[in-house]
């Protein structure tokens, strides 16, 4: 099975999930620290698409400027947030896996478990 996912190593949950890909039999691992090489904004469309959830559901809050940016406000579009995480990426919640199974926002980490 084919994996990937959108990783940042300073993160306690990125790296728990990506331990649990690592550790699975089969797997075969492409990880991307999404903050050097960020995901177009198709891909996070896509990718939101597939887990389920909106822009606003992946938008990053806690130790990112979402609120400076007033990215939480009522009313703001999910384009325009999109539009937000493609110019700054520190606004993506991760991490985010994707498998042919489809894709999560694994908060918490066990949510990987899901698709595979």
């Amino acid at each position: 099975m084919k994996a990937t996912i959108y990783h940042n190593p300073a993160c306690g949950t990125s790296r728990k999930t990506l331990a649990i890909l690592q550790e699975t039999a089969g797997v075969d691992l492409t990880v991307i620290e999404y903050l050097k090489a960020p995901p177009s904004r198709s891909t996070l469309k896509k990718l939101y698409e597939r887990a389920g959830i909106t822009p606003r559901d992946g938008l990053r809050i806690m130790g990112s400027p979402a609120e400076a940016l007033g990215l939480t406000a009522e009313g703001i579009s999910n384009d325009a947030i999109l539009d937000a995480m493609v110019k700054e990426p520190i606004l993506i919640n991760r991490p985010l896996v994707e498998t042919e199974k489809g894709a999560r926002l694994c908060r918490p980490q066990e949510v990987v478990n899901q698709i595979l």
